[in-house]
């Protein structure tokens, strides 16, 4: 089944545009309970409450503060952090290449499908095949839903995905764990150690396949779901309607320009704006924004 476009844009470095779209790479496995009145069976909400009276208050009143030591804050506005906000600009930029064996697995977050749209297939195949040959992936920054992520463009198969990364500073050292140090004399195993590790490690050794690793607990309250639903022990809930986001929908397509900056254009250190192109060799498409289901659910998993 064909998965929505969340996001339009352009993969960029150098001059070097390439149109693309993004789609999800995953679902929730989990089992989603939702909060409901026994007693009427509507959904319950998430309620504005003071902590230190137990009311209820208005939004009106709420206003957002960032704690800078034990119990003292600052009050940001709200046109202080709109004006912090990182400026949409539907690219994803690639910093720098790296090897790919130099980004521990601990940096991913999220994966994307990126695939391309405005006749950008030559260009995307050209980039997904240099990456796969030379053992390198992108690092890159992208703007989605008014948040900048730092994200990894990898190969994979015909596909280029678009994982996003942790930063930096959002991953613990290691230092303050009690490992044992590599090399060192006292944690050594001996060799008849080694031999038998390695033979229960090639006895336990198999193809790596997604398909045989399952959520025993999601099966498991699902087989009692559908038990319950032959037995017609089920509930009606109506769900309120609620507003839905829509998102941007702009593309530049720029074949020409990848064309011409493969021929020749600069394309040294880091991403640079492209120029822009001329009427007769780019147009720009506008389309009105979709608007999709949105519930407290959907902005709970929102990436």
């Amino acid at each position: 089944m064909a998965t929505r476009t969340i996001w339009k844009g352009a993969i960029t470095f150098g001059l070097v545009h390439i149109p693309v779209g993004l789609h999800t790479a995953t679902t929730e496995s989990g089992v989603d309970f939702d909060w409901l009145d026994r007693r009427s069976m509507d959904p319950v909400g998430y309620k504005r409450i003071n902590k230190r009276t137990g009311k209820e208050i208005e939004s009106k009143d709420i206003v957002k503060g960032v704690e800078y030591e034990d119990g003292q804050y600052v009050i940001i506005s709200s046109d202080e952090i709109a004006a912090a906000y990182p400026r949409t600009t539907q690219t994803i930029e690639i910093q720098q290449f790296v090897e790919a064996a130099e980004v521990s697995f601990v940096y991913l977050e999220r994966p994307y499908y990126v695939a391309p749209i405005n006749k950008g297939q030559k260009v995307y195949a050209l980039l997904r095949d240099t990456l796969v040959k030379s053992g390198k992936i992108g690092i890159a920054k992208v703007v989605i839903q008014t948040k900048q992520h730092l994200a990894a463009l990898i190969p994979m198969g015909d596909a280029l995905v678009l994982n996003l990364m942790r930063w930096g500073d959002d991953v613990k050292s290691v230092e303050d764990l009690d490992l044992p140090k590599a090399g060192a004399k006292s944690m050594s195993p001996s060799a008849a150690e080694l031999k038998m590790a390695k033979m229960l490690v090639d006895e336990m050794s198999a193809q790596w396949d997604p398909a045989d690793y399952q959520d025993e607990f999601k099966a498991a309250i699902m087989g009692l779901v559908e038990k319950k639903v032959k037995a017609g022990k089920t509930e009606t809930v109506v769900e309120p309607q609620e507003e839905a986001p829509a998102y941007a929908d702009n593309v530049i397509d720029l074949t020409e320009l990848l064309q011409r900056s493969l021929r020749g254009g600069e394309s040294k250190g880091r991403a640079k704006p492209a120029k822009k192109a001329a009427p007769r060799s780019s147009a720009v498409k506008k389309a009105p924004a979709k608007k999709a289901a949105k519930s407290a659910r959907q902005a709970k998993k929102a990436a």
